[in-house]
């Protein structure tokens, strides 16, 4: 994954896309399962089915912790296998949805991150609780993509991460530097991760919009 860290700051004049998934990832049609099964093969279909499956299980189970769900969505996703964009797609910066990801079989950390928050916002967890994280991994020297869980608003966040697969508190993963985090409702940088960022400009992230844009056809 690249992302240039000299850009940073610009980061704070950024308005997060309107365009945001609405319609259910968690009953899909016969249709939309035969138009994965020909795009991607029977496996795929397969795998898209368990994954359905880990939603209702999430949705409907009354006695789950929130520690018991990302466990079992941060096992699941990172079952995938690892591939670079560049290799898996042709360029450089590519955000997968879930479906695509599941489908091919193959992501790198940004596409797991996806995939494991809006499982665990489409199973119902709050998602004012969960933001997909841009940090440095120091022991690579290279950006990376993480998804961070907060039990409450200031509360020390888990990170769900395919490097480091066991789900750590953050100050535990002294291995990577946070830049900043959003999700569906905001953005914010790292040094104030309690402090939304204002966003009075109408840019956006555009990898974000299109990942949301490609999920709505998806379902279509």
């Amino acid at each position: 994954m690249n992302f240039p860290f000299g850009k940073v700051v610009a980061f704070t004049a950024l308005a997060l896309a309107a365009v945001v998934v609405t319609a259910s990832f968690t009953d899909l049609s016969e249709q939309v399962y035969a138009a994965i099964e020909k795009k991607y093969g029977k496996p795929a279909r397969v795998r898209v089915y368990n994954w359905q499956l880990i939603m209702h299980e999430l949705a409907e189970s009354e006695t789950l912790t929130d520690n018991q769900r990302i466990v079992k969505v941060n096992d699941f996703f990172n079952q995938v296998r690892w591939l670079s964009d560049m290799e898996h797609w042709g360029v450089e910066d590519y955000w997968a949805t879930p479906i695509e990801t599941l489908g091919t079989n193959g992501g790198d950390c940004e596409d797991f991150s996806i995939g494991k928050y809006f499982t665990l916002s489409e199973a119902g967890l709050d998602s004012d609780k969960i933001r997909i994280t841009y940090v440095k991994a120091l022991d690579y020297n290279q950006a990376h993509m993480v998804l961070a869980y907060y039990s409450s608003p200031g509360a020390e966040p888990l990170i769900l991460d395919n490097i480091n697969k066991t789900i750590m508190p953050a100050s535990k993963r002294r291995d990577l530097l946070p830049i900043y985090s959003f999700n569906a409702k905001s953005l914010w940088l790292a040094k104030s991760r309690s402090k939304k960022l204002k966003a009075d400009s109408q840019k956006n992230l555009p990898q974000w919009r299109q990942v949301n844009e490609r999920m709505l056809k998806e379902l279509n």
